[in-house]
Formats: C-alpha cells, sequence, structure tokens
C-alpha cells in the first residue's frame, strides 16, 4: 500500500474543501472496495478523507411520502429499517442477498453506489486494463469473460457493475443528492448517475472531482409484489451472475431491472410494456443490441430464465424454470 495523508472531516465543507484542493484525495467511511483497492495499489490516493463523522447517518420522510437515506446509513440499518421493510421490500431483499453479514455492517449507502466495477483482469495489475491505466487495452476482450457485461460495453471495456442495493434503487427511480465545494447542491437520477465505459471506462460515475454524496432520496413507495432474485455461483458471498429487481402489480404491469449484466443497473422501461407477453419477449427487448462474448452468452437466457421465475412468484404459482 503507498504513503498517504489521512484527516477525518467535521463537517461537509471540510471534506469538499479537501477533495478541492488535493486532486488525488479520496474519500473514505466504511472502506470495504477503496481499501482492498489501495492494498492492490489499483487505487493510490495520496489523501484519505475520512467521513463518518458528518450528520449523513439518518433514515427521513421526505414531504411527498418518500424517505431521504443518509449517505452513511450502513447497509444493515438500511434493510431493517422499518418503513423500508414496508414500502421498499425490494431494497432490503437486494441488500441481505450481497456480501456478508460483517460487510453490510459497514458498507454505505453512498459506497453502494461508488463501488468500482468488477472485472478479474482490473484487480490483476499484470494485465492490460483501460480502466486502471487509460489506453493500455482491454484483457478481458480475448480472456476469461464469464462473468462480464454483455450489453452496455465498448471496445474499451467490459466490465460489470457488481452491486445489488442500487439495482433495486434503479427500479424504484431513486434520486443521489450531492453537494461540492462551493456549496452547490444538486439531484440527479440513479439511472444517469453511472456512465457507460465508451472511450473513458475509467469514468464511472457522473460525480465531479470535489463533490460529495449527501443522500439518496426515494420516491413514494408503489406497492406491488416486490422481489429480488440473485443468480450466482454460490448460495452466498458472491456476485450476481445476473439478477432481477421486479415491482409487479396486481393487474400485471411493472418494473423490471437486471444486475450482472452490463457496467450499470440495466432498465430499459419500454422492455416492462411487454410484461404481459412473457419473459422472453421482455429480454429480447431489454437486451436489444447485446455483444456478449462466446463465455458470457448465456447470461441473456439466463435473466430471461430469472425473469420468468419472478414472474411466476409474484403470480403465485410454482411453474417458473
Amino acid at each position: 500500500m503507498k504513503a498517504f495523508t489521512y484527516q477525518r472531516a467535521g463537517t461537509m465543507a471540510e471534506a469538499t474543501a479537501a477533495l478541492a484542493q488535493v486532486p488525488s484525495a479520496k474519500l473514505i467511511a466504511g472502506g470495504t472496495n477503496l481499501l482492498d483497492l489501495m492494498k492492490l495499489e489499483i487505487e493510490v490516493p495520496s489523501h484519505l478523507v475520512d467521513i463518518r463523522d458528518l450528520d449523513l447517518s439518518r433514515i427521513e420522510e421526505t414531504a411527498d411520502g418518500g424517505l431521504r437515506i443518509g449517505a452513511l446509513v450502513t447497509n444493515t440499518d438500511l434493510a431493517a429499517h422499518g418503513r423500508i421493510k414496508r414500502g421498499y421490500g425490494v431494497i432490503s431483499r437486494a441488500i441481505v442477498s450481497g456480501a456478508t453479514g460483517q460487510l453490510r455492517n459497514k458498507a454505505s449507502t453512498a459506497g453502494n453506489l461508488l463501488q468500482r466495477n468488477r472485472c478479474p483482469y482490473f484487480y490483476d495489475t499484470d494485465q492490460a486494463c483501460n480502466k486502471r491505466l487509460p489506453g493500455s487495452g482491454c484483457s478481458a476482450l480475448s480472456g476469461v469473460s464469464r462473468g462480464l457485461a454483455v450489453i452496455g460495453t465498448s471496445a474499451s471495456c467490459i466490465a460489470t457493475y457488481p452491486g445489488d442495493l442500487v439495482v433495486a434503487l434503479r427500479l424504484l427511480d431513486a434520486s443521489v443528492e450531492t453537494v461540492d465545494a462551493a456549496g452547490r447542491t444538486r439531484t440527479l437520477p440513479v439511472a444517469d448517475f453511472h456512465r457507460l465505459p465508451g472511450d473513458t471506462p475509467e469514468i464511472e460515475t457522473a460525480l465531479a472531482p470535489d463533490e460529495l454524496i449527501t443522500a439518496v432520496l426515494l420516491p413514494p413507495p408503489i406497492g406491488g409484489t416486490q422481489i429480488y432474485r440473485k443468480v450466482r455461483d454460490r448460495a452466498s458471498y458472491a456476485f450476481a451472475l445476473v439478477s432481477v429487481a421486479a415491482v409487479i402489480q396486481e393487474d400485471g404491469t411493472g418494473r423490471i431491472a437486471f444486475g450482472g449484466v452490463a457496467p450499470k443497473p440495466w432498465r430499459v422501461e419500454k422492455a416492462e410494456n411487454a410484461l404481459a407477453e412473457g419473459a422472453e419477449t421482455v429480454v429480447s427487448i431489454a437486451f436489444a443490441g447485446a455483444t456478449p462474448t462466446e463465455q458470457n452468452a448465456f447470461k441473456i437466457p439466463l435473466a430471461a430464465r430469472a425473469l420468468a421465475s419472478v414472474l411466476a412468484e409474484a403470480k403465485g404459482t410454482t411453474d417458473a424454470v
């Protein structure tokens, strides 16, 4: 691990000022992803800004009946919160399907949004990776790609967004609240928060260098049967090969978002209009233009089977495959 300086910020202004003044500074809260990357010298910040003392650990009701989730609310606290369990069950289900209890106790809401995309070549510093070293090439394109993205990729990168919580947030049309070093605030949809790789896969989010996430905003509950289905190589402590987050209403309409298949949570709203036609039709629309490799092409039919299982569960039937 490279040497670095450390600062414990007492205010949001202190934290954002440090980001503005030290270009290679990084924020740290739970550190469940950042510290691993620092040990591998993939992330090499010269300065760490600890934000654990900031007042960002509350879950509060909003005027429109939604919720404001502080950036430092842990995954454990979020999943167990009464309002989340009653009105946003897909969030609780997504969280408990990921990581371990110990990690969920440390991992923060904002940290989930900011975890880096996954690829074995990104984590192997002996391999070419445009995300780690822009312009060096993408070893995954001709290497082992079974767990990588099938859609939303580019010739520069096929890494996969790994999280579970943010797939549920995308399903629910959540938004991200931020503040920068000048004190300016903004709110952007989760749909626009993560960037597709294009020619700049090293830039994964829409955040400016001096921006701090302060909260995630949830709109009022939408009801329906809420399901999170995660298909993975082992029963626990594994990233999704494919995940499906769904809200299905009594009339058969609903929303669908996929994880494990793209560089960001993948939701194509027009595909949801085809729910009555079945899972294969929905997937054919949602994955139109997919460019899988030979090794991960199975993810598209797997997504259809996972969605069929979710739809069957929502109907209360047992004919899912």
